[in-house]
């Protein structure tokens, strides 16, 4: 998908947004499909492929789907590395999974782009499920020949996190500055506590999270969505200076990040052996109950002030594949997971801190961090996604590789370039 139709400025983003409390980012989504979804011939079984392994919504994702009066269906939960690797099989299969759980953007487009994904345009047309969805979170579940091929159901912000009563034991307040981010990390590292925790080992995505903050905030989300999509070149001086900072944060790393998975990283700050952590919201689940309210986040500071304010806000959703034997039903069985019901059960079952997309949730209960994150959105004038949803999960793939490969040798940063670059090139003429 172009720049153009995936880069969403705040102002696209937040058309017809509500206030804060009725979710106004990516408001709305009626969800005209209840849970009477009707059996529409075809297979008399539909399959739902997910990757969602965290303990918590995956046990919500089963209770919504078990509740589901429509046609029998069957939930196949697959770790999420493995999911991402074979999704293209599972999608071009002669009997592919008939939905599956993924995410909306530039990623969900590569494979409409082979013409694997399901047209679900009149989920979006009157009457629709999503007929009400802003145009913003339109753009983002259209494919780049203008089918709508997505149905998002929830969204999530990206912070740094720490526990409030960490900060206040150790004296320290969260900085405003990237001077003053630096200085921190160096106070904790010199009193013996690990600055950053992160887990790179079996999640090796979660080194882009710091890649793609660094460059939103030196170069800007305009030329970090065309570096994604091709445009510029990864050994260009952008990119260099993107290393550089990212070098700097090295020493501030708890050391046994590269033995960790995303939710493994939290154990150091659950001890405070560990200060702060740039991740999803959907890292409070991580966290012991008792310590879940006291959580709060800042967002990474400027480091370039010429360039416009940008957070990352992942959109979480469903795609059908074109093969389903049964597309009435799938479309049926997307319908109702768009619903405000799916969504609110989802939510409050998960433990996380996701959003929803449907404004009929009831939102006025949700945590003050999760109000907070949605002020945080509010108040920034670009919205990105991840590193694979603003490219595509072959892309991610090449991130994997050069920024674990970087962080293990950070000391030449042009030959991490050349590397990345070729592989890159590989994905952008195949």
């Amino acid at each position: 998908m172009s720049t153009s139709s995936t880069g969403l400025s705040r102002r696209r983003f937040l058309v017809g947004a509500a206030s804060i409390g009725a979710v106004p980012l990516l408001a709305s989504c009626v969800g005209s499909g209840s849970d009477a979804g009707t059996p529409a011939g075809g297979a008399t079984t539909l399959t739902l492929q997910s990757s969602i392994q965290d303990t918590g919504p995956k046990a919500a994702l089963q209770e919504v789907v078990a509740a589901y009066t429509g046609q029998q269906t069957t939930l196949n939960s697959v770790a999420t590395e493995q999911f991402r690797a074979q999704l293209s099989t599972y999608l071009s299969s002669s009997t592919p999974p008939d939905v599956l759980a993924w995410y909306a953007g530039s990623v969900a487009n590569s494979y409409a782009q082979q013409g694997l994904l399901l047209d679900v345009s009149d989920l979006w047309g009157p009457g629709g499920a999503c007929a009400n969805f802003s145009p913003a979170l339109r753009a983002l579940s259209t494919s780049s020949d203008g089918k709508a091929i997505f149905v998002p159901t929830s969204y999530y912000w990206w912070s740094i996190f720490y526990k409030k009563s960490a900060f206040a034991q150790w004296g320290i307040e969260p900085p405003t500055t990237w001077d003053g981010f630096i200085a921190l990390c160096d106070q904790l590292k010199a009193r013996g506590i690990h600055p950053l925790t992160n887990g790179i080992g079996s999640t090796a995505w979660m080194t882009s999270g710091w890649f793609d903050y660094l460059n939103l905030r030196i170069n800007g989300a305009t030329y970090h969505r065309e570096l994604l999509a091709g445009k510029h070149s990864f050994e260009d001086k952008q990119v260099a200076d993107v290393l550089d900072q990212y070098r700097r944060l090295i020493p501030y790393f708890h050391p046994n990040q590269t033995s960790w998975d995303a939710q493994q990283a939290v154990t150091p700050m659950v001890n405070n052996e560990a200060a702060m952590y740039l991740v999803g919201a959907f890292c409070t689940q991580y966290f012991p109950k008792e310590q879940q309210d006291d959580l709060d986040f800042f967002s990474v500071p400027t480091i370039n002030p010429g360039v416009p304010t940008a957070e990352e806000a992942p959109t979480d959703g469903f795609f059908a594949a074109a093969g389903s034997k049964n597309p009435q039903g799938a479309k049926d069985l997307l319908s109702y997971l768009a619903s405000a019901k799916a969504q609110q059960t989802y939510i409050q079952k998960s433990g996380s801190s996701n959003m929803p997309t449907s404004p009929e949730v009831d939102t006025t209960t949700f945590s003050p961090l999760v109000q907070k994150g949605i002020a945080l959105l509010n108040s920034t004038q670009e919205i990105t996604q991840f590193f694979n949803r603003d490219s595509s999960d072959a892309l991610q793939a090449t991130a994997d590789a050069a920024l674990t490969k970087f962080l293990a040798n950070p000391a030449d940063i042009p030959a991490a370039q050349r590397e990345w670059q070729a592989a890159a090139k590989q994905v952008f003429t195949s």
